[in-house]
């Protein structure tokens, strides 16, 4: 008799592979960020900016706020060894200036965001989930507002609290009272579209109460859209923040704010360039690194641009 070999067929020695998890929104949209240049360049250019507005001591040995350390005597003196980017119209070491400024920008933007966003979006959820009265009056009143441009009404709102009070909680209030109406009109949408989907019905239909079915089921796939306005808003509300310091109505002396550096070095911009052009520079920068954010999460959150 002759020897046979007894090969296995593949179907044998194939092992049972792992069932893989369904894809979700996130996780693609986690997937493409990753691998998102865009998105990494301006993550880490957004942190290095929070990190410099949270520990500015790390960055700059001169206290920006001790008027010890300005010298009259070196008004508008260029940039040397002494001092990077030169000394303002006081004598005051730019450089440190503009690395103490960002705690206002930082601080008034992420601020106002997360107001405007609470705010907008939960009014914008009871007004697309329960409909009919609610969101007729949330959206009428929604219109007031929209009615108001951003800055006008801003610069009207920070008239009438005045110069004396003027600070971080007034320029964020002023910023977050006329932007809310736009995260409600997103959130309101998203939610009117995600209420009708089947597993919303089929929740409802098992007895789930309306609280639950808002926070459970709607929000978490109704919230994207929200997530990518308000990154984006970040740097409006930079942006938005050093153009009332520069009108004057915004932050004062003697806080530090990019906007007003930017007010008190204009009339010698051709003296002294310096003390306007690094914090122009590091404003846009910022409000670059944002955009740049809120572009990417648009790209990675948005179907229709897979």
């Amino acid at each position: 008799m002759s020897n046979s070999t007894i090969t296995a067929s593949p179907a044998e020695n194939t092992k049972p592979e792992k069932a893989k998890k369904p894809a979700s929104l996130w996780s693609d949209a986690w997937y493409d960020l990753r691998h998102s240049k865009v998105f990494l360049f301006g993550a880490a250019l957004a942190l290095l900016l929070v990190i410099i507005a949270a520990f500015p001591s790390l960055f700059s040995s001169v206290d920006a706020f001790n008027p010890s350390t300005c010298d009259l005597s070196r008004a508008r003196d260029g940039i040397e060894s002494a001092h990077w980017f030169g000394s303002d119209n006081l004598g005051c070491d730019t450089y440190s200036r503009v690395i103490y400024g960002a705690r206002v920008s930082i601080i008034v933007g992420i601020v106002a965001t997360l107001a405007t966003s609470i705010v907008g979006g939960f009014l914008g959820l009871l007004a697309g989930f329960y409909g009919k009265w609610t969101d007729v009056l949330l959206s009428r009143v929604a219109e007031i507002f929209f009615a108001i441009p951003s800055i006008l009404g801003a610069l009207l709102i920070l008239a009438v609290i005045g110069r004396d009070n003027a600070g971080i909680g007034s320029v964020v209030l002023a910023l977050s009272v006329l932007a809310w109406p736009l995260v409600l009109r997103i959130m309101r949408a998203a939610v009117i579209t995600t209420k009708s989907q089947d597993y919303v019905l089929a929740a409802r239909a098992l007895g789930a109460g309306p609280v639950r079915i808002m926070v459970r089921h709607i929000l978490p796939n109704a919230v994207a859209p929200v997530i990518v306005v308000t990154t984006m808003n970040l740097g409006v509300f930079i942006a938005a923040e050093a153009a009332l310091s520069f009108l004057g109505v915004g932050i004062q002396s003697p806080d530090i704010s990019w906007g007003l550096m930017i007010a008190d070095s204009r009339n010698r911009f051709l003296e002294a360039p310096a003390p306007l052009l690094f914090p122009a520079l590091f404003l846009s920068i910022t409000v670059l690194a944002f955009v740049m954010l809120g572009d990417a999460v648009r790209d990675a959150l948005d179907p229709k641009l897979r």
